[in-house]
């Protein structure tokens, strides 16, 4: 997907912007990530829907942020409403998977009008932040000095990105190798990339993200809880009490995936999005009439 670029303040961001009509989508992906995250879904939405995906400043971005930007979680968040208000959008929808989806939740907490409907894909949320395992891990790796490019090294060796610690539990199948390829090149090429992702991981806490959950019911648009039903990352109860905290709110459950559904399972989810853009009232709950492999959570 081609590459765009736009000057938000201090900081240079690159996003996809493909599609048509009227109706934009914005995807958002977690640390070490860029948007080839969201291609397989963007591919399958992008002859009925506009699909823009940000490359956020998490660690395979290439244009990296000014010495002292503000690396925080929200600040990065706001990078997000930035822009969609330079590119002129109106009711948007915001999709967030990962860390992407802690993304979106402080957006929409701190700017509720700003998104007309939101999807959490196995997200980041409340005290899971950074989340289960491996994000435990990213965090230890980026408080050591020159720790987390050691531990994206070992990644050049397949079988490594498979432990639980790593990937394993990130994605059911291995990651195409060229995408991830493309991830550690990102990573790699420049220190100020490296700077950039590990002054966000110092910069998490796990209570604004909290602050964050308990502001959502201001969200007067419909919400979308899309969950992997096998995910080890992030816990599945997670999704319903995200439902609680939403006014206008359904909850599905995918199976045979974990926390990248995008990856596991591209055309479930983009039957969900799909349906969900395109019946979706700012005022209304949405029904979601897609069936298997999704289902919703209270069996």
């Amino acid at each position: 997907m081609e590459r765009k670029s736009r000057q938000l303040g201090d900081t240079t961001l690159e996003y996809v912007d493909t599609g048509t009509g009227d109706r934009p989508v914005v995807f958002l992906h977690g640390a070490l990530m860029d948007e080839r995250l969201w291609e397989p879904v963007v591919e399958l939405l992008r002859p009925h829907l506009r699909c823009i995906v940000p490359v956020l400043p998490l660690g395979a971005h290439r244009l990296p942020r000014p010495e002292g930007a503000d690396q925080s979680p929200a600040a990065v968040a706001r990078l997000v409403g930035e822009l969609i208000r330079s590119l002129g959008l109106r009711e948007v929808t915001l999709v967030g998977n990962d860390t992407g989806g802690a993304l979106a939740q402080l957006l929409v907490a701190e700017q509720p009008d700003l998104v007309d409907r939101l999807v959490l894909v196995s997200s980041d949320a409340f005290e899971n932040f950074p989340p289960g395992l491996p994000g435990r891990t990213m965090a230890i790796a980026s408080a050591v000095p020159g720790g987390l490019r050691m531990a994206m090294a070992t990644l050049r060796i397949p079988a490594l990105r498979r432990l639980p610690m790593t990937f394993g539990w990130m994605a059911k199948r291995p990651i195409d190798a060229a995408v991830f390829g493309a991830w550690l090149a990102a990573f790699g090429a420049d220190g100020r990339v490296r700077r950039d992702v590990i002054r966000m991981m110092k910069a998490v806490d796990r209570r604004q993200l909290v602050d964050a959950v308990e502001r959502l019911h201001r969200f007067e648009g419909g919400a979308l809880i899309v969950w992997a039903a096998e995910d080890r990352v992030m816990p599945v109860e997670h999704a319903e009490r995200l439902s609680r905290a939403l006014r206008n709110s359904e909850v599905k459950l995918v199976d045979d995936s974990y926390t990248l559904v995008p990856l596991d399972q591209p055309d479930h989810l983009a039957a969900l999005i799909a349906d969900f853009v395109t019946s979706a009232s700012r005022s209304a709950q949405v029904p979601v009439e897609e069936s298997a492999p999704a289902k919703p959570i209270h069996r």
